[in-house]
């Protein structure tokens, strides 16, 4: 009876030593997992303390009076403006983005302070900003240019503000866009067969029909599409189609827009109004058509720009926002099933890693890669072709090396754009999880496999906080019916939905555990020992 009793005492304390133990092992294939989420990690550090970098480097240009930052370090002109179409669509946001991630005392100070500066300062007509000049402490222009003015507030909204709506959900920032977009509307100055719209350049409109097509389902208010099909009537249904009419089509930026826009109005009256998507479908087929017979090289990229009707290139040159329209041609495939608007998008992927590595996008500049890196991020978490993987990890170390040690890139607006594509790339390495607190010794890392997510979290000198996963952002903050591909978007992939609960695998042992989505939304406890790894399985 003695030896019984001791067996079993034995027992009990060799289960509770195991129980206890901290250090757990997984299956041969779950570790290769962790050891490709690691490596993943060390490329997260680089990418998100080079954010920091960016961030600090151009808080410190700031204006004296006003707190905010130039246009440009490298002319005097520039050195003494804020503008809408540059500053504020451009760089402002990917800073407000930098500090939302990795920085909550810079988003909650000085990143929330320059809205309210630059809504006191700049709004000149209701809400639509105009440049901003630090010496003369006023507006640079004398006279109110209203074209000049609804182009600022287009850019803002489409390349600034709706990105960090559909990152952070309703905020003083979405407050700001839906504030300067209906005054555009409100002032909407070309008179038209189906009404007033704000401009007649096809940048300006597509960035109108790319936020408008997002707003609308955001708000749910029908005058956003009301206003979106007037400017799809005048390109498709009037005299202003943009491959039977135009001289020339820009197939980069400053004129692609029209081509994505026009994709999202096409997603969104699929939904919203159905008998309106069935008039533009001719139409609109008719333009991709004929981008895709003229508008490429034999790679199957976009040239700069082409005479549509003459079926020639302008400008031959490759434009690095092929993904931009790419985009529409995706977007298109989603809502009809057209096989053939899918095929274009693996072609470009299928060829970058083979042609176009160290490519000369605009020149040297890192906007340019900045750009094409996105372009594949967006499309590759729709088609994942192996070697497109290749080209970005190769493409985005060539696009670092361009930061100076200062956190400054190249000293101009641009420079926002090499914070996004870096958060974008950093966000697909981890799996759309992050930290908080960020400290610069972090390394988070994950593998999406399966509907698992494999992270790995580790710190040098130790680290507690809390680890946040990211959520279906498309539907719960923007109301989308659709995620399609959308310019300046960041990708879902591994994604928390409601009502649901999670379990939680781990190498600590207190981490083990059942969770559900509401207390994941709350961000998961992580405590890390200096010099230790935490490996953790969520599915």
């Amino acid at each position: 009876m003695k030896k019984i009793k001791l067996l079993f005492y034995l027992f009990v304390l060799i289960f509770l030593i195991y129980a206890c133990k901290s250090d757990i092992t997984f299956p041969l294939e779950q570790e290769e997992l962790f050891t490709q989420a690691s490596e993943n990690g060390i490329l997260v550090n680089e990418g998100f303390n080079r954010c920091l970098k960016y961030l600090n480097g151009w808080l410190g240009l700031t204006d004296s009076v006003t707190g905010l930052f130039p246009r440009n370090i490298n002319d005097n002109r520039s050195k003494d403006i804020w503008n809408a179409k540059d500053c504020a669509a451009d760089n402002y946001p990917f800073m407000v983005l930098t500090s939302a991630l990795l920085d909550r005392e810079k988003f909650n100070g000085p990143m929330i302070e320059m809205l309210r500066t630059e809504t006191k300062l700049t709004s000149r007509i209701g809400s639509m900003p105009d440049t901003y000049s630090f010496s003369k402490k006023n507006f640079t222009n004398n006279d109110t240019i209203l074209a000049d003015i609804i182009f600022g507030s287009a850019e803002y909204i489409k390349d600034g503000l709706i990105p960090l709506t559909e990152w952070l959900g309703p905020s003083p920032w979405s407050e700001r866009m839906i504030s300067i977009l209906d005054d555009i509307w409100k002032y909407a100055p070309v008179e038209t067969p189906y009404g007033n719209i704000c401009s007649d350049n096809p940048e300006v409109n597509g960035d109108m029909l790319q936020s408008l097509s997002r707003i609308y389902w955001t708000t749910g208010e029908r005058k956003y599409l009301e206003w979106a099909e007037r400017l799809g009537d005048y390109y498709l249904l009037g005299n202003n189609h943009p491959t039977k009419n135009f001289k020339v089509l820009r197939l980069r930026d400053h004129g692609c827009e029209i081509v994505s826009g026009l994709c999202e109005l096409y997603a969104t009256v699929s939904y919203a109004d159905p008998s309106k998507k069935e008039v533009y479908k001719i139409h609109l087929i008719s333009m991709l058509d004929r981008i895709l017979d003229v508008g490429r090289n034999k790679d199957g990229l976009f040239y700069n720009s082409i005479d549509p009707v003459k079926g020639i290139p302008v400008d031959s040159a490759i434009a690095d926002n092929f993904g931009y329209t790419l985009n529409g041609y995706y977007t298109v495939y989603l809502i009809d099933k057209i096989e053939k608007y899918r095929e274009p998008v693996i072609k470009a992927l299928n060829i970058l890693n083979e042609k176009y590595r160290n490519f000369a996008w605009e020149g040297t500049s890192s906007d340019g890669y900045a750009d094409a890196i996105e372009g594949a991020l967006n499309l590759f978490a729709r088609e994942s072709v192996p070697s497109a993987k290749e080209w970005i990890d190769s493409e985005i170390k060539v696009m670092w090396n361009k930061q100076q040690p200062s956190g400054i890139i190249e000293g101009w607006h641009g420079d926002g754009n090499f914070a996004r594509t870096t958060i974008m790339y950093c966000l697909w390495k981890t799996g759309g999880a992050y930290l908080s607190p960020w400290t610069e010794d972090l390394r988070i890392g994950a593998v999406h496999k399966e509907n698992k997510l494999y992270l790995t979290i580790s710190s040098e000198k130790g680290w507690k906080g809390k680890l946040n996963l990211d959520k279906k952002r498309h539907f719960e903050f923007m109301h989308l019916p659709l995620d399609w591909p959308r310019i300046n978007q960041f990708p879902e992939y591994f994604t928390m939905e409601k009502e649901k609960s999670y379990s939680v695998s781990s190498n600590i042992s207190h981490l083990n555990q059942i969770i559900s989505e509401e207390e994941l939304q709350e961000g998961l406890p992580v405590k890390i020992k200096a010099g230790s790894t935490v490996k953790l399985i969520i599915q």
